[in-house]
Formats: C-alpha cells, sequence, structure tokens
C-alpha cells in the first residue's frame, strides 16, 4: 500500500482500529517516506508495540519481531552458526575421504537466521517491518551494535561479509526509558512519544477495540481508569489494561459498573499486590466516586 499524505495514513490506521494522534501520524508518515527508523518512546501499555502490528497490516508485509532483553546478543538477535549441522558435514567429508573445506562450512546453508538478519533478507522482494522492541531492555553493547542497521541498513558478519537490505524494511524501536538510550542510536532515529490518551481519545479506542460494550460501560470503565492514573501507583494501567479490563466486564455479561465490580475484577487493571492492596483497602471509594463524577 502506497500511502501518499498523513491523512491517508491517519485513515488507514483507525480502519486497523488504532486511534493515532497527529503527531504520532507525522512521525509514522516520515519514518516511511524518508526510509528512517523510528523511535516510539513512552509508558508501558500506551500502544507503542501496537504501532508495529498495525503497520504491517496496514502496508500488508510481514512483521518480524525482536524481543530485547538483557543479556541480548548477536547470537539470538542476528546470526549464529549450525555448529551440529557443521559437524555433521564434516563427518560425511570424513567418511567419503573428502577435503575439508573451511570456507564450505561457513556458507548460507549452515546460517541460522535471527530477526535481523530476517528482516534485511526477507525484504528483498517487500519491505517487511521490523519491531525492536523493548530496546531499552538490552545491552550498552547491543544498543552499539544496532548503529549500522539503523544508519545503513546492513549488517556485517565476518564470515560472509555485508549483508545489506535491497528494499528498506521499515524499523520500529520501543523502549519503555528504563535506561536513557544513547545519543549515537537517537541520532539515527526520527523520535515520537506516546503519552496516555485523554478521555475522549481513550474512549474512541476502547470503543473501536470492544465494540460490543455498551455505551455506559465503556465511558465509566475508561473514567476509572484514567481516574487511577492520578493514584500514587507502583505500576500505572495503561490503555492496554482499559481494553483488558473492558473485555473482561463484556465476558461477565456487565452493562454497566458498580463498585463491587470495580473490587472483583481490580487483578485485570492492577498488576502488583502493593497497588492492588491500597487500591482495595484505601482508594477505590473515592476514586470511584471521582470517576463517576467525569460523567
Amino acid at each position: 500500500m502506497d500511502i501518499g499524505s498523513i491523512e491517508e495514513l491517519e485513515d488507514g490506521l483507525t480502519a486497523q482500529r488504532y486511534i493515532a494522534d497527529r503527531g504520532l501520524a507525522t512521525a509514522l508518515f516520515l519514518a516511511l517516506k524518508l526510509q528512517r527508523p523510528l523511535l516510539l518512546e513512552g509508558e508501558p501499555g500506551v500502544g507503542k508495540t501496537e504501532v508495529a502490528k498495525v503497520l504491517a497490516r496496514l502496508l500488508d508485509t510481514g512483521l518480524i519481531r525482536l524481543q530485547c532483553y538483557e543479556g541480548l546478543d548477536v547470537s539470538q538477535a542476528v546470526y549464529e552458526w549450525n555448529y551440529s549441522r557443521q559437524i555433521m558435514h564434516i563427518r560425511y567429508l570424513e567418511a567419503n575421504q573428502a577435503r575439508v573445506d573451511e570456507a564450505e562450512l561457513f556458507g548460507p546453508e549452515f546460517l541460522l537466521r535471527r530477526p535481523l538478519l530476517r528482516a534485511l533478507e526477507e525484504s528483498r522482494k517487500q519491505a517487511q517491518v521490523l519491531l525492536i522492541d523493548e530496546v531499552d531492555r538490552s545491552d550498552e553493547e547491543f544498543e552499539a551494535y544496532l548503529l549500522e542497521l539503523l544508519s545503513d541498513y546492513q549488517l556485517s558478519i565476518p564470515e560472509l561479509g555485508t549483508i545489506a537490505a535491497v528494499n528498506r524494511p521499515v524499523i520500529i524501536l520501543t523502549s519503555n526509558r528504563t535506561r536513557e538510550l544513547h545519543d549515537a542510536l537517537k541520532r539515527r532515529c526520527l523520535y515520537a512519544w506516546i503519552d496516555y490518551p485523554e478521555f475522549e481519545k481513550e474512549l474512541t479506542i476502547v470503543r473501536a477495540r470492544v465494540p460490543t460494550a455498551a455505551t455506559a460501560l465503556a465511558r465509566q470503565a475508561t473514567a476509572f481508569v484514567q481516574e487511577m492514573r492520578t493514584a500514587d501507583l507502583y505500576k500505572t494501567p495503561g490503555v492496554a489494561e482499559t481494553i483488558d479490563w473492558t473485555t473482561a466486564l463484556v465476558a461477565l455479561n456487565r452493562q454497566a459498573l458498580d463498585e463491587e465490580t470495580v473490587r472483583n475484577t481490580l487483578g485485570v487493571i492492577l498488576k502488583t499486590q502493593e497497588d492492588l492492596q491500597i487500591v482495595q483497602d484505601q482508594l477505590l471509594p473515592t476514586l470511584y466516586a471521582q470517576a463517576m463524577a467525569r460523567l
């Protein structure tokens, strides 16, 4: 799909049930047009990862995801050699009294392709969407390794040389800001911050993602989560939790909220024992009353 304008991109995202503000839509549009990586930062649960998923569907192309974590290295992210297959090949050659050629052992047929390399190779026919998710969880050494990919859309493999993209993949990086990313990485990317949405926008998102929810229920659930974000919680609920909670309330055949239902379903919204206890024991009546007063 060739996207000709920001408005067309916004319409396409909305059709995929992703509600983007103009700032995010503009950053996405420029990332596509300029063929630049896009770094998305924001609190957990605000929809950063979903951007890449929706974009892949919108562009009718594949999504290749690299989930980052502490200790991630080249062998998990880029490539490694299939040692067992190499050993079997050596034994086969020895059994047939054939010469073992080291260059042959490090050919493409012995290469195990990980997400970053796959994104370059699978973009030969059509550009893929490459999601480098939660890059802040990786080590600084791995972050430095990404620089060649982000600037030149290529990777260097000592035994094979440089592998460059024929069609540049659409690269989306996400970060929850558990640590500050290096300036060298940021310089290679366009940037967008995704914040918690205001009430009306979040309500629009909930209605799009949970269309079976009663109007009153969607409004009340959204208002309650919005109110919870004003509390001093260890883990603030994101839009993902609002969607999950509304879905759960629909599964319970609720048409509207009541305080008892909120109390019994807090585990869908809150993810730590400390938050659950303080809301149940202290904050729930006030939060519920303030949320209902919003409407």
